[in-house]
């Protein structure tokens, strides 16, 4: 697994959010991604030509994992300051740290074969810990769940 590790400054984003479970994240990353698109246009300030799709766990164990495990999920983007934020629409602080990256290019049945890998298999094993803060994906504008493959860019938080 060909991976990078970034050291990230604080990371702000402006988007939408929603209690989540690994049974629901599809149903609830759908509607999330509904109600945020839309108002991309609305945000001035981004940092990218990306969105964001990020689980906050809050204390993520991978021997407690369950398919009711309940996560925060946040369908968002990064900007350069929250001094301008839409109305309806909320904030989220990540504070600086480490994170490993991945790049990935495949189908969602492969990335959920990854994720799984990563975090039950290769990170136990690594040199790294997760850190408890919150994970996401990059995925450029262009990102279609309902294409055959797609690229995004898996970021876990270590230490």
């Amino acid at each position: 697994m060909k991976y990078k590790i970034f050291e990230a400054k604080d990371i702000n984003i402006i988007g939408v959010k929603a209690q989540a479970s690994f049974v629901t994240n599809g149903q609830v990353t759908s509607q999330l991604a509904k109600q945020f698109m839309p108002r991309l246009k609305e945000i001035t300030n981004l940092k990218d030509n990306y969105s964001l799709s990020l689980q906050n766990y809050y204390g993520f164990n991978s021997i407690n994992l369950s398919p009711t495990t309940s996560f925060e999920k946040w369908i968002g983007v990064e900007v350069n300051s929250l001094d301008i934020i839409p109305e309806g629409l909320e904030t989220l602080t990540i504070t600086s740290g480490k994170y490993l990256v991945i790049d990935f290019k495949g189908s969602i049945p492969q990335f959920m074969q990854l994720w799984q890998h990563i975090h039950l298999d290769w990170l136990p094993k690594s040199e790294f810990e997760l850190d408890d803060r919150p994970h996401f994906e990059r995925l450029p504008f262009s990102y279609n769940p309902t294409q055959e493959v797609n690229e995004e860019e898996i970021w876990i938080p270590i230490k």
